[in-house]
């Protein structure tokens, strides 16, 4: 299976200002998303989409193609990932390249690795069927969805699963979690006929949250800078 890697790294960040150049020991989180990339082993090529200039030229140092500059009206803050996504898929193909399958790499996730972006490729290969996979984490008890509530205007509630009564101990509930975000890896033909990153039928590979910060505010810099210094202590 050909699988495109795309960074997407835009010059704007409402929460941390030019956040994809910013340090983390040392390095840029561009940087971080650029080496776990090229260590990969199922990556076909890794582009860049971005509007910036800048970041481009952070990312050509890093050793990642950037063939085109992302148009401006798709690098704005309310802008979706998946026109963003097609665009580049767009673009590519108008150049002659043909994939099976798109993996998506936001440089907010430094602690990705290149096992994560092989494993949830190996996962899409081994199940034809499936859509999608993604890397996942497991959610804390007490968000599991069969004790959490949704509240109407008048302050009624009711259980997220649709349920009468929650289920009563803590051993019983069953495993739930949520979207990780460091790998997305979608078929060609779902991304772009579908207009999905998901599609309905989607895969998830469990990664330890302890080891993970998605960088959105300053302080997910400091965890990940204190993170980073203790992994590379233990290495």
């Amino acid at each position: 299976m050909r699988v495109l890697g795309i960074i997407t790294a835009r010059g704007g960040s409402k929460g941390v200002p030019r956040k994809n150049l910013a340090l983390i020991s040392g390095n840029s989180l561009l940087r971080y998303t650029a080496e776990a990339a090229l260590a990969s082993k199922k990556l076909s090529r890794v582009v860049l989409s971005t509007d910036d200039q800048e970041i481009a030229e952070e990312a050509r140092a890093c050793g990642i193609e950037v063939p085109f500059m992302r148009p401006a009206e798709l690098a704005r803050d309310e802008t979706p990932t998946l026109p963003v996504l097609q665009h580049a898929v767009k673009q590519l193909e108008s150049e002659g390249e043909i994939v099976d399958a798109v993996c998506i790499l936001q440089p907010t996730h430094p602690f990705r690795t290149a096992d994560d972006i092989d494993l949830c490729i190996e996962l899409l290969e081994k199940h034809q069927d499936a859509d999608s996979a993604m890397t996942i984490a497991p959610v804390p008890a007490e968000f599991n969805p069969h004790w959490t509530y949704f509240m109407d205007g008048e302050g009624s509630l009711r259980i997220a699963t649709g349920e009468a009564t929650p289920i009563p101990r803590r051993q019983e509930l069953p495993p739930a979690y949520h979207r990780e975000g460091s790998v997305y890896v979608t078929r060609r033909d779902v991304l772009m006929s579908q207009n999905s990153i998901y599609g309905t039928q989607v895969l998830g590979l469990a990664v330890d949250p302890v080891q993970r910060v998605n960088i959105d505010t300053m302080d997910d810099f400091l965890r990940a800078e204190t993170l980073m210094k203790k992994l590379r202590t233990v290495n």
